[in-house]
Formats: C-alpha cells, structure tokens, sequence
C-alpha cells in the first residue's frame, strides 16, 4: 500500500456528517479520507433532501401570496402563472452552488476524496469499489456516516411516475392535478404545500389521529386548520391497505373509522420516512449487527462493537435529522482526536418548514406529563405581536413549557413565521439550564417576532405584557 492511502481517519458517506467530520478531523490535523459513492458531495440533504425542498418551498410561497395576497398590499397580480422548468432551475442553481462550496471547503483542508462505494472489508481494512477497479486501504480510524434512504411500502413500490418518493417530487416536470401524500410528518407536509401552492389538489393521509405527530396537539391542531386554509385536504387516522394504477390515476384502498374508502389521484407521494442505509457496508466482516430498527449500535463515543470503527447520523439511534450527525461528526473526531466531544441530545431542534413553520426543542406538554413531571405553561398568540400583524404573520403561537419547582425550561413549540430560526434562541437558553425567567428577562428587539417568545416565558407565571 502507498503512503498517500494510509490514513488517520477514512469516511464513508460524504453527507452533512460525513463532509463535517471530514473537514473537523483535518482541522484537528488529521490525515482523513472521504468516500462517496455519488458524483456530488452533500448526500440527501444537499442533493434531494433539505436544501432543494428549502429552495421549492420558497419558490412556491412567492408565488402563493403574491397570488393570494398581494392585493391586500396594492399589488396587482393578475394572471400570474408558474414556469416550472425556470423554478426548478433556480433550485439547482442553489443544489449546485452549495455542492461547489462543500467540494472547495474538502479539498481546501487537504482531505482526499474518493469517488467509489466504500466497503468494510475485516482487519481494519476498507475497499473502495469504483466501476471494475478497486483499491484497499488500512485507515487507523473508520467512520460509517452513510446516511438513510426513503422507506417503500410493500404495497405501494416506487415507479417514479405515478407512486413517488421525496427524491421524484422535487423533480418533476409538470405541475400534476391531483397528489395523495401519504404521510403526514415533515417531508409529506412540505412537498404537499409545495405542489399544492402550485396548483395541485393535495390530499395528506395520516393513519396517525394528528398531522406533526410529534409535537403537542395544539401545535398540530392549530397547523392543520391553517394549512386547511391554505387547500390542503387530510384524511387522519387512515391506513392504506392497497393500490392500482391505472392509465391516468392511482387509486388506493384505505381503511378509516368509518370503514373502507378508496381515494384516487393522479400521483401518490409517499412520504412515511426513511430507515438507515448500511446495504453492502460489509458489517459482518467486523461482527456488527444491526438492532431491531435496522440501526448500528454505538457507545457514548459513538464507537460500534469493531475496534476503530465509529458511526454517526442516520445509521444511528436519534432522529435523523441533518444537524444531529453534523454535531455527532464533531463530536466523533474530537474524540478520536484526544478531545472531549459530546451531543446534547435534550436540545436538539426539530423543524416543519411549512408556512407557518413548526419547531420544538426539548420535550412538548404530553411527553412531561407522561414522564410525572410538574409543569407550568406559557402560550402567546402572533396576532399580538406587533411584527406579525405587520408581516402577515399573525397566525400561530409560541409555547414555553418550564418546571414548576426549578422554572427551567423543558420545552419549546412554535407555530408561526420564521418558528425555525426563532428555535435557536430557546436552544441557547435550554443549553445552559436557563429558566423561563431567564427568557423572559432577556431582552428582545421590537418590534420582532422572537418577542412571542419572551411574553411565552413572561406568560409562564402569569405576567405577559401584551395579551388581555
């Protein structure tokens, strides 16, 4: 084996985990290696994930309130319509400008990319398979940050033409009539207010009782009436039993409390999350077994029962969430580096990108209870907020859930405009052990919406300003 392929540290899987770790081990002065199996770094989330549904989601609202709402501003715009193959242009201006920046940020740091499938291959060893050729090389330290693909059902498999997964619906070439989404978690909810703000009649079935199933029923109550508004359809508490395709239609069997029902649309979505990728990752050459979700099983330090082989992200427990294996990857490398890392799993933000926006951190009314624990509540509606009012955003409200004996805050839930960057601050403030006292202390700039947020934690005990 040369030199130039012995490395301290080789990553297989170049996404939002992988590149981080790769970039953080080179700063830490370790000889690091990447492996991708794709042409593009970024995995999912940059390529088919977060940031092109980021980049339709807000295509789409443009287009959405200037159509419904910019004559209450003295906006005429009539007759406005939507060149599809322009906006989806626009998203892979961005896709691309954000591959470029994550491939010069690899390559500025000196970290060697390999373009090929990454396989763990015993004793230490890894071979990277590209076309019919192939090399093996004998890291000192192995990360396995491969990611996670979408879940197919049995009974509704992908054709990418009629029954589609998340990659196919930020791809397609017209605008269709009529989409059945099912699944009524993130992904679902994004893409069906994409298309639906594009024209589509959108139908969301959940076999849940409630969209957003893991925030508090109020927060899922009160998006589910907005995005009712706004022309999405539901259809809770419904489990798909079956399909047929037709030439111009699916058609799909269902069950609900009612009984069974069929529900037609020219498309179906089908959005019920993702499961962790290790296909051909060769872990039975290292004695690494998979738990009952189809999970490698790590330690503290994020190590798998191999010496030397670690695993972050989605191949892990935790929620599969981007910012998640980017904090693991630093965390991971650091560690393997001499250092103390470490991931605060309690204030781990999660986000709805819908507008308005769900966010949480912490945990929400119904898991405190759950858990025994004493709490206080404090709730304070947009449509009291000064910037909301003038924003066009008055729909929505922030929630502060802190310990009746201690005051520290347990959790926050925002549905409202801009609910994912206003998140941040709860984190900050949960990260140190901050009580609602302290939120609501803190000052704030006015007129914003992060001000929901104070009279929140001010409305914990009773004492927000701006509500009668």
């Amino acid at each position: 084996m040369s030199e130039s392929n012995t490395f301290d540290l080789l990553i297989i899987g170049a996404g939002p985990g992988g590149y981080v770790a790769a970039i953080r081990a080179a700063q830490l002065g370790l000889k690091t290696a990447l492996v991708e199996k794709d042409q593009n770094l970024g995995g999912t989330c940059l390529n088919v994930g977060c940031i092109p549904s980021k980049a339709l989601l807000h295509s789409s609202e443009v287009f959405y309130n200037l159509q419904k709402h910019g004559a209450e501003h003295g906006i005429q715009a009539k007759g406005l319509s939507v060149d599809l193959s322009t906006l989806m242009k626009k998203k892979a201006g961005v896709v691309n400008q954000l591959r470029q920046g994550v491939l010069q940020l690899v390559k500025k740091h000196g970290v060697q990319v390999f373009n090929g499938h990454g396989r763990l291959a015993g004793d230490g060893k890894v071979e990277i398979a590209s076309g019919k050729s192939s090399i093996t090389v004998a890291p000192k330290h192995i990360l396995l940050a491969t990611g996670s693909n979408v879940i197919e059902l049995p009974f509704l498999p992908f054709d990418g033409k009629q029954i589609i997964s998340s990659d196919d619906a930020i791809a397609l070439d017209k605008v269709p009539k009529s989409l059945i989404v099912v699944g009524g978690g993130a992904i679902g909810l994004e893409l069906g207010s994409v298309w639906s703000r594009l024209g589509t009649k959108v139908t969301v079935v959940e076999s849940l009782p409630k969209i957003a199933s893991t925030f508090d029923d109020d927060v899922s109550r009160q998006a589910q009436l907005i995005f009712k508004k706004q022309g999405l359809d539901f259809s809770l508490s419904t489990k798909i039993t079956g399909s047929k395709k037709l030439k111009t239609k699916v058609v799909l069997a269902a069950e609900t409390k009612k009984g069974s029902v069929n529900l037609e649309a020219e498309k179906v979505l089908v959005a019920v999350g993702r499961t962790p990728f290790t296909d051909g990752l060769g872990l039975e050459t290292v004695g690494i077994e998979l738990d009952e979700r189809s999970r490698i099983p790590v330690n503290e330090q994020f190590q798998t029962v191999a010496k030397g082989v670690y695993a972050i992200g989605d191949v892990i427990p935790g929620p599969m969430l981007a910012h998640k294996a980017e904090e693991e990857a630093v965390a991971c490398v650091e560690t393997i580096a001499g250092q103390s890392g470490h991931v605060n799993y309690a204030v781990i933000p999660n986000v709805i990108y819908t507008d308005p926006e769900l966010a949480s951190v912490g945990i929400g009314e119904i898991t405190a209870k759950e858990q025994g624990k004493e709490i206080k509540i404090g709730k304070f509606n947009f449509a009291a907020n000064g910037r909301a009012l003038a924003a066009d955003a008055i729909t929505g409200f922030s929630k502060v859930i802190a310990c009746i004996k201690t005051d520290r805050i347990l959790g926050v839930q925002i549905v409202g405009r801009n609910a994912s960057e206003l998140i941040g601050e709860a984190v900050a403030h949960m990260e140190y052990g901050g009580s609602a006292e302290d939120l609501a202390r803190t000052v704030h700039a006015h007129p914003t919406l992060s001000e929901t947020l104070k009279e929140a934690a001010l409305a914990v005990d009773g004492n927000a300003i701006h509500s009668a």
